[in-house]
């Protein structure tokens, strides 16, 4: 007799709740069980021992583990990372204990709960000007249409630096299913080669064109930047967003200048070299967040913050694919999410392409992003791209 056995992967509680209305399980079971249904394995960085401690004896007796490093136990080290592995129900019962313990611990049960509650919903915004909304919810991939008016960029450098061939790709990614376009003046791309410019050499170039493109763009407008002299003249010419690769931390102007405007601002993990002392996305974590705490410490709104892991810059092919693999830990900053992947060179170096035929593979990394929580893509193919990510929406829906 033929069973049909198979594994299930059950990541969040509403399809706990899904396959267990499959069964025709009773509805007060569906309640009752679908917590139990549904397993997470969370890491938390530099825990006290004696919280870690209280942690790892509370998840025990509620019949999860927690993985403690050596030397907790007798508390002969100050510090150590910790592993959680349980269910949603064991995370419920522990946190609710946990939130009357001392040493700390009540703070750790609550960044337990919020990483939990993001990881399930993930982030939703709506921005607004005029009669231009963007908005961030799940299951639709936002499409960003990149424009270089530069003679550099490694994609498409020079294709576009008159105005009339920049204003003719506005207007087909538009068409194409841009849901933003962003535009760049100085290439930024993160290996050797590239010129560096000033300020006003950066806005020359974009001058006139940012006017006309405003005039003619029916969706936002932002600018690739980390200039905070640059991004004032934007912003003052009419531009929605900011786009900052090195994420508010090359300048402390420009978190001032965002602030003053009140408009997001896309935060990039970037670094000169490609070392990192720690786990790679421990340290790209703590980078956005330490870009996150500048820009509220200067006025910007927590809704504000679009994150970016920087693909490509400052990491080495074989760190890219390791971040795409692990895209999913930066919902723990609560923000949405953008992935830049469009052509760069570690698909190349994959595929063994130029980059003039990478449309491919940047198809399977925005695949890769959109499955791991990606809310935003930043590509050069709008059209192909975008119909990529609203076919790959379409099968993540789990009302469908």
């Amino acid at each position: 007799m033929a069973f049909n056995a198979r594994i299930l992967t059950v990541s969040s509680l509403k399809q706990a709740q899904d396959e267990l209305a499959k069964v025709n399980c009773d509805k007060t079971g569906i309640q009752i069980m679908g917590n139990k249904a549904v397993f997470k394995v969370m890491k938390l960085e530099g825990i006290l021992t004696k919280g870690a401690n209280l942690l790892k004896q509370t998840f025990l007796a509620k019949g999860g583990e927690v993985a403690v490093g050596r030397g907790t136990a007798d508390l002969s080290i100050e510090r150590t990372d910790v592993l959680i592995c349980a269910t949603l129900k064991q995370y419920k019962m522990a946190i609710s204990q946990l939130k009357l313990q001392p040493w700390g611990v009540p703070q750790i049960a609550q960044a337990i709960e919020d990483a939990l509650n993001e990881n399930e919903k993930g982030p939703e915004r709506r921005y607004s000007w005029g009669e231009k909304v963007l908005s961030i919810v799940p299951q639709r991939t936002l499409i960003m249409g990149i424009l270089n008016v530069t003679p550099d960029s490694f994609s498409d450098g020079g294709r576009y630096n008159t105005l009339d061939a920049a204003l003719r790709r506005v207007e087909e990614m538009i068409q194409n299913g841009a849901d933003i376009i962003d535009i760049g003046a100085e290439s930024t791309r993160p290996y050797q080669g590239r010129e560096k410019i000033s300020a006003e050499e950066e806005m020359e170039r974009l001058g006139s064109l940012l006017e006309k493109v405003l005039a003619i763009s029916s969706v936002p407008v932002s600018v690739d930047t980390y200039k905070p002299k640059v991004a004032l003249q934007a912003l003052q010419l009419g531009v929605h967003m900011i786009n900052d690769v090195w994420g508010l931390q090359y300048d402390s102007e420009m978190p001032k200048v965002v602030a003053q405007y009140k408009v997001p601002v896309v935060i990039m993990h970037n670094q000169n070299g490609t070392y990192y002392e720690k786990d790679i996305m421990s340290e790209i974590c703590s980078f956005l967040q330490k870009s996150i705490d500048i820009g509220l410490k200067a006025g910007i709104s927590f809704d504000q913050f679009i994150v970016d892991p920087g693909i490509g810059f400052g990491k080495t092919p074989e760190q890219n694919l390791m971040i795409m693999s692990r895209l999913e830990e930066l919902k723990s900053l609560k923000c949405p999410i953008l992935l830049g992947t469009s052509n760069k060179r570690f698909i190349g170096e994959v595929l063994q392409l130029p980059v003039e035929d990478r449309t491919e593979g940047t198809g399977a990394t925005i695949s890769m992003g959109i499955m791991k929580g990606s809310n935003i893509i930043r590509v050069h193919d709008v059209k192909v791209m975008a119909r990529i990510a609203k076919m790959m929406d379409a099968m993540m829906r789990r009302d469908v």
